[in-house]
């Protein structure tokens, strides 16, 4: 008869609150405030809020729509990115039926400054999660669906099995459906990240660079911009008849100058489609916003995207990533 080792209790605590800690969210001052700042305070970056243009005025989330979407989310215990970064577009998307699902929980393993996704560590994934997104978009009758994750650091791969389970869940369902993802920079791995997303290549592979290189240190803590780029360009490179796309926020400091020269970085890399959106500051812990843009500004960008050949450019204060993003797609998908 084999007899178990004695339970060693300074172990059995420490596992206990490794567990506890799981899924705890850190927001605001509790998350920022670790942020590695390389070339200002943070004291210095989070200034009094500059007012609002009146261009950037939305209406609150409060429609019946935006209810029942948020319910039939609730009940498939589904997050979606327009919810947990506070996105100024939810009631019109929302009240259109339309949303951008965020996969692997609403816990990210990075503490962005700009972003209001809740940082900690993360649960488990749930095993559950694209079948029930599977669902929900077949509820909800959508023919463009975008798919986005949280940084999942602590995954061997990233997340990226996960993307292919939720991508072959909802073609299983239908087949019909347009498949848009925008994924997280798979920190260091983007060869096995690529080798595994190419099992179910996505209609349309999405991945911010968010800002300018200077501002990386500030707003992208744990990112790299050059590793960006080379993610997109090692995605167009393997399979090419997938669009490419990425996006950027404006107001956080850059130079219209440093604009330009990453559009030309992206089109370098030969990605396909660009939005440009004014950055709004979610909290008074977040990165200020240096200024805000006027509309004339976002439409002579988008004169310079088209010029330097981008397939299609959104450019305007409320432009988003995954705003409209069928009708940004048109174009790149030739279909209608």
């Amino acid at each position: 008869m084999t007899t178990k080792p004695p339970i060693n209790p300074s172990k059995a605590m420490q596992s206990k609150s490794h567990l506890a800690k799981l899924g705890i969210k850190q927001r605001g001052h509790e998350k920022v405030t670790k942020i590695p700042i390389a070339f200002k305070s943070l004291d210095e970056i989070t200034q009094p809020r500059i007012p609002k243009p009146k261009w950037l005025r939305v209406k609150a989330p409060t429609t019946s729509e935006v209810r029942e979407l948020k319910s039939i989310l609730r009940e498939q215990k589904l997050h979606t990115v327009c919810e947990e970064a506070s996105c100024p577009n939810l009631t019109e998307c929302f009240s259109g039926g339309t949303a951008t699902f965020m996969i692997m929980g609403d816990v990210c393993t990075r503490r962005c400054s700009f972003c209001d996704v809740a940082h900690g560590r993360p649960l488990p994934l749930d095993e559950n999660e694209p079948a029930n997104l599977a669902d929900t978009v077949l509820k909800l009758g959508l023919r463009y669906v975008v798919v986005t994750s949280v940084d999942r650091d602590d995954l061997k791969d990233g997340g990226a099995g996960h993307f292919v389970d939720c991508i072959q869940k909802i073609r299983q369902q239908n087949s019909a459906v347009k498949i848009e993802i925008l994924v997280p920079d798979f920190r260091g791995r983007v060869d096995k990240a690529l080798t595994i997303l190419n099992q179910a290549p996505a209609d349309v592979f999405n991945h911010n660079l968010e800002t300018v290189p200077r501002l990386y240190p500030a707003a992208r803590p744990g990112a790299d911009y050059q590793h960006s780029l080379k993610l997109l360009n090692k995605h167009k490179e393997r399979i090419k008849d997938v669009p490419t796309k990425s996006g950027l926020m404006l107001g956080l400091g850059e130079e219209i100058n440093e604009v330009i020269e990453v559009m030309k970085d992206l089109r370098a890399n030969h990605v396909d489609m660009l939005t440009l959106g004014q950055y709004l500051q979610p909290s008074a812990h977040h990165l200020a916003v240096h200024r805000y843009l006027a509309p004339q500004e976002f439409e002579v960008l988008k004169n310079i995207g088209d010029e330097l050949g981008f397939e299609h450019v959104a450019s305007g204060p409320l432009v988003r990533s995954s705003y409209h993003a069928d009708l940004q797609a048109e174009q790149a998908l030739r279909y209608s």
